[in-house]
């Protein structure tokens, strides 16, 4: 079969797509077997013009990395964006706070192009990690980033849980502090929590 190499292709793995701009698929790392085929193939196989009638095109699971995505803002318009209200829609009311799937769909949605990284995972000898976050904004007249830490606490020595929960607080701090949500940490007085997920 032609496609039994794709189940060990990479998760962003490059291909070709439509118009010559290059492009990143983003779930293609383990396709499955579908009626004698691998689902994978048929992003390729879809904007080459094959696999037939009756297969549902996948290439919205295709991002084009060419300077056509959207980021075509001025980092000053992105910012004035970032600090309007957040849609009530998606602040949770039992805790108002905005969760980080939120945060991370209104930043693809104002700065098209935006990424953030890990900087640094640190352990202490009280029980806790702390991850340090940066978010980057990418505009038409250039970059902005914000740095921001999240602490959790490790318990029963599940460490994952601990630094992703660590990883979330630090990527919602980095948001605020481009304004997403910002006035959401003072509308009470005594807020010791963190008012995002």
């Amino acid at each position: 079969m032609e496609a039994t190499a794709l189940p060990f292709a990479a998760a962003a793995s490059v291909v070709p797509a439509r118009g010559g701009c290059t492009a990143v698929g983003l779930c293609a790392a383990r396709p499955r077997l579908r009626q004698g085929r691998w689902r994978g193939a048929s992003v390729v196989a879809k904007m080459e013009g094959g696999l037939g009638k009756g297969v549902v095109p996948t290439t919205n699971y295709v991002v084009p990395l060419d300077k056509a995505t959207g980021m075509t803002r001025p980092l000053v318009e992105i910012l004035r964006d970032l600090n309007k209200r957040v849609p009530d829609k998606i602040i949770d009311p039992d805790t108002n706070t905005v969760h980080w799937y939120h945060a991370n769909r209104m930043l693809s949605f104002y700065a098209p192009g935006w990424c953030g990284e890990v900087r640094d995972v640190i352990y202490s000898a009280n029980g806790t990690v702390t991850v340090v976050y940066r978010v980057i904004l990418k505009g038409t007249d250039g970059e902005a980033y914000r740095d921001a830490t999240g602490t959790a606490q490790v318990h029963e020595g599940r460490r994952e849980d601990a630094v992703a929960a660590a990883e979330e607080a630090a990527f919602c701090k980095a948001c605020a502090r481009f304004g997403f949500g910002l006035y959401l940490y003072h509308q009470d007085d005594t807020h010791h929590e963190d008012h995002f997920h």
